[in-house]
C-alpha cells in the first residue's frame, strides 16, 4: 500500500540562497520551480538527488522556530555519501563547516553539517 517517502519539505528563510546550497554544494538538481498563489506562500521548488526529493516552500516573511533543547519533530535530513573522507574534504573546500564527526560507528561513518538556515544534515557512509 505505502511505497516510499515522496519528498521532505523545507521552509527556508531565503529561497535563492537555500537552492544554491542544495544545488551548488550538495549536487541536487532543480526539477521544478514555480509561483504559488496561496495565502502566505510565494513559490515552491522541487530539488532532486538521485531518487529523493526536497520541496522548498517560499513563504512570505518566514520566521525561525523558537530554540528548544529537545524539540518534538523531525530532527534532520540524512544524505548517504560514497566516501566520507572525500565528502568532508569537498565540503570544507566549499566553506561548509563539519559540525559533528566524522565518527566511525562500526558499520558506518557519520558526520553532520548544517544548511544556510542551520538545519541539521547528517552525512552517512554505510
Amino acid at each position: 500500500m505505502f511505497k516510499r517517502i515522496d519528498h521532505v519539505e523545507i521552509l527556508p528563510s531565503d529561497m535563492d540562497r537555500t537552492i544554491g546550497f542544495y544545488t551548488d554544494v550538495l549536487g541536487f538538481q532543480m526539477k521544478e520551480r514555480f509561483p504559488v498563489h496561496a495565502p502566505g506562500l510565494r513559490e515552491v521548488a522541487f530539488l532532486t538527488l538521485g531518487d529523493t526529493m526536497l520541496e522548498l516552500l517560499g513563504a512570505e516573511n518566514p520566521t525561525a522556530a523558537p530554540e528548544c533543547a529537545s524539540p518534538v519533530g523531525y530532527a534532520r535530513l540524512a544524505i548517504e555519501v560514497e566516501d566520507m573522507a572525500k565528502a568532508v574534504e569537498y565540503l570544507k573546500g566549499k566553506g561548509v563547516e563539519i559540525t559533528w564527526g566524522p565518527m566511525d560507528l562500526g558499520g558506518s561513518w557519520r558526520a553532520e553539517i548544517t544548511d544556510p538556515d542551520g538545519l541539521s544534515i547528517e552525512l552517512r557512509q554505510w
